[in-house]
């Protein structure tokens, strides 16, 4: 037996050509480099995240070195700056930039006082009447400034009437502006105060109708285009409007409710504020003007129209046309007004209205024309078709025209039998029938209007006052002037003139 050698386990020897786990520990970059021998595409998409990574930090801090963005509204805004006060001055050319609004306050206008009331300036346009699209109010196609459109847009627009009359105008406006008193109002008996005492002018009328007077002459200058914002006489509305709605009361009056003349005064008025408020994109005298015109609402009788006293039952045409006049310029404003006013008047024209001649009637069919008391003999109601023309112009503003009724050519064939006359000897001086004759044949116009016209220039131009204080001015020799005086008879002798451009022609 071979003895085997002994062998001692503490002498054994084992090499093994195994790695280690605990002698060799691969690092992250060993790791990424045996992954990208094999996945080459891995480095490149690290690279590129690495480079889109630099770029963002480099854009945030760039952002850091610059303001927040601001949100920007995409239209484009006004900016609507301070209005300076500023004092009363002569007249501008119409030329002249667009001012501020301003802002009506609820104190008194006195003497002492400098009218430089500042508005809150609302919102500019480019034209004194911008379109709104009031011809569809009124029946007619169009958008071009509505039925007030052609006051606007420069002294062009006056050689509609030709020369004469636009001189005519201009006198008659001046001499209103020279006898406008220094807190706004036009004076009925004390106009003459602004004369030289070598020179004064005659022709006073009744003190109860100052605010009514006023709004007639505000009427002229806003008609002529001038309105608180621009125009030749701005200022002069402008002081005119501010006495105005200072006389209002509580309940929306313009004066206090103590003769029958009052509501005639009211409206006139009423509609000085209306056109005021709107033809002078003014905000802030939308709730005189409101509030005026919710007193007329308020003030007619229950299913039927107007008369000197609220709701007692009476009713007549004379009041009524001035109604209807305020409630459709009201709502061209976009104030609101009792719809079913107008609903009435229409068949109140009805009523008094004889189909066979048109003739429309006082306080009922077949009544003619009223006089102060005392003026019946001297002017005779059957010289004028004044109610005629008020009704048959109302006609037209409610929405008539000759094709649906034929009435209106009746009418307006009864009213040219009688055109303007100035004759001081029989009686037929009666610029109030003129006034309203005039816009009622120029809505119905072809022979009608051409008619009508040709006697209304001679009728109004040739007696004007040519020279001295009463230079412009027509003398108060007709039905209506010792009431209404001086002041009356120029403001509706204007008036007359400018039918050329007041109102937009209606029927087409």
């Amino acid at each position: 037996m071979v003895n085997q050698p002994h062998l001692d386990p503490t002498r054994i020897h084992v090499e093994s050509h195994l790695e280690r786990p605990w002698e060799h520990q691969e690092s992250f970059s060993d790791v990424m480099a045996e992954q990208l021998k094999h996945a080459p595409y891995l480095g490149i998409a690290i690279l590129v995240h690495a480079v889109v990574l630099l770029i963002l930090w480099q854009i945030k801090i760039v952002h850091k070195d610059k303001p927040e963005p601001v949100a920007m509204n995409m239209q484009q805004q006004e900016v609507i700056e301070e209005p300076e006060e500023e004092e009363i001055e002569e007249p501008e050319p119409i030329e002249e930039p667009v001012e501020t609004e301003p802002v009506i306050e609820d104190s008194e206008v006195t003497e002492e006082e400098t009218v430089d009331d500042t508005f809150e300036e609302e919102q500019m346009v480019d034209s004194a009447f911008e379109s709104d699209n009031l011809n569809d109010v009124i029946g007619i196609g169009g958008g071009a400034g509505g039925k007030f459109g052609g006051r606007g847009g420069g002294r062009g627009r006056l050689g509609k009437g030709g020369r004469p009359t636009a001189q005519a105008i201009q006198m008659g406006l001046e001499w209103l502006k020279d006898h406008q008193d220094d807190d706004g109002k036009w004076d009925a008996d004390e106009f003459m105060k602004h004369d030289p005492p070598s020179d004064l002018c005659d022709g006073q009328g009744n003190p109860v109708n100052d605010i009514g007077l006023t709004g007639l002459a505000l009427l002229a200058f806003l008609g002529d285009g001038s309105t608180m914002r621009a125009g030749p006489y701005k200022d002069v509305v402008k002081k005119g409007i501010i006495w105005l709605k200072d006389q209002q009361e509580e309940s929306g009056a313009l004066g206090p409710d103590s003769h029958r003349a009052h509501i005639y005064n009211h409206a006139i008025a009423t509609l000085a504020l209306v056109e005021a408020y709107g033809l002078s994109k003014y905000t802030t005298l939308k709730r005189y003007a409101q509030r005026a015109v919710d007193y007329i609402c308020k003030f007619r009788n229950p299913y039927k129209v107007w008369r000197y006293y609220a709701r007692d039952g009476a009713n007549d045409t004379s009041v009524t046309g001035w109604m209807v006049f305020v409630l459709k310029s009201s709502i061209d404003f976009k104030l609101t007004v009792d719809h079913d006013a107008l609903k009435y008047s229409e068949a109140w024209f009805e009523e008094v209205t004889d189909p066979s001649t048109g003739q429309c009637g006082y306080t009922k069919r077949g009544e003619g024309s009223s006089r102060e008391l005392g003026m019946g003999e001297k002017f005779p109601a059957q010289k004028t078709e004044a109610l005629t023309a008020v009704g048959l112009l109302c006609r037209i503003f409610l929405g008539q025209t000759p094709q649906d009724n034929p009435i209106l050519n009746v009418a307006a064939d009864t009213m040219l039998k009688k055109p303007p006359v100035w004759n001081e000897n029989d009686g037929s001086i009666d610029v109030y029938y003129w006034y309203y004759g005039s816009y009622a044949m120029f809505q119905m116009g072809g022979r009608h209007w051409t008619g009508w016209k040709k006697s209304l220039e001679p009728a109004l131009i040739k007696p004007q006052r040519k020279e001295g204080s009463a230079k412009g001015s027509w003398d108060p020799i007709g039905a209506w002037g010792h009431d209404g005086g001086r002041v009356y008879s120029t403001a509706i002798g204007v008036l007359c003139l400018e039918v050329y451009y007041r109102y937009s022609r209606l029927i087409r």
